[in-house]
């Protein structure tokens, strides 16, 4: 096993094609990263309803609340402290809580990705693939799983930014750097330490077998060390003194709130990695029978190719598996935004696969065609002229629907509730964004109290989630907007909400099976 903070060699050297010019090998990669912007710039925001959470969260240290949500109430309910400092340092040149929150997501979200196409061009000339490297780059520019989120205004791209950095500084033998990026990593997303763990075990091996050698550095252990922990003991110090604790409530209140099949991670992410290039779109739903086979073996060969030529590179190939059996046996409501982290590293091996197919067959164009091939296949996610928001080619799973919805209701609403009244929801981002108002958050993300209602009577549910009729009860938001289907099986049924609760307007809609977006607003007391 070659140490991994051993000086580069042989094995670490870039692999460039001897026949691609020289001006052309420095100036592709950035072209690629180019690519990567512009595909996030065209769209324009299509911003997700979580994204105005973390919003709401920087316009609120920006006006000196804090790192909170509701100001003057101390609980943290983001999973992603660290792209919400950073959104709000980015605002500050550009009117601080009055600027353009999607906007200045989408770039900052436009450039991360850019950066990480770049890297991984570089990755796959390291691990002996430039058709590897190139085509899990250019995909990665164009894919609706990265793009959508990015113009969503999601943390997704910045942490798998840092994770990409963590790896590719680990095989280029910069122990420090890559300890730096994968602790940001962890204050990006708390579900990164299923990228980082692989990285830090085998630093753990390699860092015995050099004690056993009398090789350890221990002044070179220590700075990489200084470099992980510091970030994360100053949160956890801070967030411990602010909160009480440096753990979200958000992870522990979907898991409490959301009802699920036991096997309902396991089979959408199943469908997920047998449908990486989005395949099905083309060739149908059977497409994923043939994917579940073909990808993990293509995978699987990319995996032993690259491990051969750099045996650092193993963490790389076990991650996206680590991250599939850790979501399929907690089994969380998986959103889209969970699917996208394992995908470069998913492309990365699958084309590596195809190169080293090539290479058998004594093919080598045939890893381009691959590469080619699933980009192809990836531009099939994409619609010209979308059917709802900005008419601008866009993702088709770029699909926002519920929060134009919710902006639409947070715009008549923000004139209408006074001052001290409170909102009730489900689904709390842009109508907190749009309103300002003090949010009563039913699912118990921001709001501690509606964690004691949570887990719920099953009877309540019509779909996944429901709002249990006693929380409403006992919270009494002033006013209560809610998609019909959360409440129809208790809440709109509960006498108690009935005598209490006036409903004011009735929004068309059929998203999740419903029949409708209900406003409601609390009596006046006799």
């Amino acid at each position: 096993m070659v140490a991994p903070f051993s000086p580069p060699g042989a094995e670490d050297k870039p692999l460039y094609n001897a026949d691609m010019p020289r001006r052309l090998r420095q100036w592709l990669p950035v072209g690629v990263a180019l690519l990567a912007f512009l595909a996030r710039l065209i769209p324009g925001p299509r911003v997700i309803d979580d994204a105005y959470i973390t919003f709401r969260y920087a316009q609120n240290l920006l006006a000196g609340y804090g790192l909170v949500y509701n100001p003057g109430v101390a609980v943290l309910g983001t999973t992603t402290p660290l792209y919400s400092l950073l959104l709000a340092l980015a605002a500050l040149p550009f009117g601080g809580t009055e600027a353009n929150f999607p906007w200045l997501a989408l770039v900052l979200n436009a450039v991360c990705d850019a950066i990480a196409c770049w890297l991984l061009v570089q990755l796959g000339l390291r691990l002996g693939s430039p058709a590897a490297g190139y085509g899990t780059a250019l995909v990665w520019a164009i894919a609706p799983m990265s793009v959508t989120f990015a113009i969503g205004g999601m943390e997704t791209s910045l942490t798998i930014l840092l994770v990409l950095a963590a790896f590719y500084l680990y095989l280029v033998s910069h122990p420090t750097g890559a300890a730096l990026a994968g602790s940001l990593t962890l204050l990006a997303r708390p579900d990164a330490a299923l990228f980082v763990a692989p990285l830090a075990l085998d630093h753990l091996l390699a860092s015995l077998s050099l004690l056993r050698q009398r090789r350890l550095d221990p002044g070179r252990l220590a700075r990489q060390a200084t470099a992980f922990v510091l970030p994360l003991a100053i949160w956890t110090v801070g967030a411990t003194l602010a909160y009480g604790s440096p753990i979200t409530r958000s992870i522990g209140a979907k898991v409490d709130a959301y009802l699920l099949a036991p096997d309902a991670a396991l089979i959408r992410l199943l469908q997920h990695y047998a449908t990486p290039f989005l395949g099905h779109k083309t060739f149908g739903l059977w497409w994923i029978a043939v994917g579940l086979a073909l990808f993990p073996i293509l995978f699987g060969l990319g995996a032993l190719f690259a491990i051969r030529r750099n045996p650092r590179s193993w963490p790389l190939f076990v991650s996206p598996w680590l991250y599939f059996a850790a979501f399929s046996l907690a089994n969380p409501l998986i959103f889209r935004w969970y699917l996208a982290p394992p995908l470069p590293f998913y492309f990365l091996g699958i084309l590596l696969g195809g190169h080293r197919v090539a290479s058998d067959l004594r093919r080598p164009g045939s890893a381009w065609l691959l590469a080619a091939a699933a980009l192809a296949l990836t531009l099939r996610g994409w619609w010209l002229h979308p059917d709802h928001g900005p008419d601008r080619p866009a993702p088709d799973m770029a699909y926002i629907e519920l929060e134009l919805l919710y902006e639409r209701v947070g715009a008549e609403l923000a004139g209408e509730i006074g001052p001290g009244e409170t909102l009730g929801a489900a689904d709390i981002g842009a109508l907190g964004y749009t309103t300002g108002a003090v949010i009563i958050d039913t699912l118990g993300l921001v709001s501690p109290a509606a964690g004691a209602y949570y887990p719920a009577d099953r009877n309540l549910y019509a779909i996944n989630y429901a709002i249990p009729p006693q929380l409403v009860s006992d919270l009494e938001p002033d006013h209560l907007v809610i998609l019909e289907v959360y409440g129809r099986n208790g809440l709109l049924l509960d006498p108690s909400f009935v005598r209490s609760y006036q409903l004011v307007q009735t929004i068309p809609t059929n998203i999740y099976g419903s029949r409708g977006m209900l406003i409601f607003q609390r009596k006046a007391t006799p």
